[in-house]
């Protein structure tokens, strides 16, 4: 009975309201794709824009991109993760239940994934590094306030270009990193795409499941903006526990004190 109060809850708030969907990586590895395919993001709204300040911005996203990838052998995740998901894929073919226009069209997408970063030479981002005047325009930012006029007037200079000029030099920096963006897209869509979804009740703010019945590599908790609230998460293999805090609180032990249904995806690949 709870459980479908709970959905009944959550259907009836998401047709009157905006839902906001949260998302909790479970591992290193999803933590570190999610943050890429976020200043990905960030570079795509940017780049394409024309003031200097917008610019800039794309900048600072593709030189953070530029450290996440350098700590870390995301290539070769990625290739090993393309793979297994090829190899399952290819299993359904002969299923009747998969649709094989789509099932072709995944697959077809997946391999030209794993030919591009097969082609990557060298290190992620080696013909970024491989620019002094861009290393000397990342070291400077690394500095707080240190990309102004009188620390980079070569950079200056560049943001007092045309914006055709400074957005032709951005997609030349952003093109070759192209399969890097590909098959994160193929390996957070297919793992987004495999959640099962839930509808619970928080009571008084708070919300705790035991067991390991549900787990995952990611969890997405939907929720209404009509609650003024944010979701705390903790996850385990053995646990979930989730409490609702007032999104303007100043203190730490203080939870939204109503009942709040919310929707929880667990996905795994």
């Amino acid at each position: 009975m709870q459980l479908l109060f709970s959905a009944m809850l959550c259907n009836s708030t998401a047709i009157l309201f905006t839902v906001i969907c949260y998302e909790l990586p479970l591992n290193e590895r999803i933590r570190m794709l999610l943050r890429l395919e976020d200043l990905f993001d960030k570079i795509d709204f940017f780049s394409t824009r024309d003031t200097s300040f917008e610019h800039h911005a794309a900048l600072v996203a593709l030189f953070e991109i530029l450290d996440v990838t350098s700590r870390s052998d995301l290539k070769s995740d990625l290739l090993q993760e393309l793979d297994k998901q090829r190899t399952m894929l290819e299993g359904l073919q002969d299923n009747p239940d998969v649709s094989e226009k789509a099932l072709v069209h995944i697959l077809q997408d997946i391999r030209a994934a794993f030919r591009g970063l097969l082609d990557i030479p060298g290190r992620i981002g080696g013909h970024l590094r491989d620019d002094e005047w861009l290393m000397s325009v990342k070291q400077r930012m690394n500095i707080p306030g240190g990309a102004c006029e009188f620390d980079l007037p070569t950079y200056h200079y560049w943001l007092n270009m045309a914006p055709e000029t400074r957005r032709t030099d951005l997609r030349n920096w952003i093109i070759p990193l192209a399969s890097i963006r590909n098959g994160i897209n193929i390996v957070l869509n297919m793992l987004r795409n495999s959640g099962k979804s839930f509808c619970y009740l928080a009571v008084q703010g708070v919300f705790q499941q035991a067991g390991s019945e549900h787990h995952g590599h990611l969890l997405r908790l939907h929720i209404s903006d009509e609650f003024s609230c944010i979701p705390e998460i903790s996850a385990n293999k053995y646990a979930i526990n989730i409490r609702f805090v007032p999104w303007r609180s100043d203190r730490k032990t203080e939870v939204y004190e109503e009942d709040i249904p919310f929707e929880l995806t667990f996905c795994s690949l």
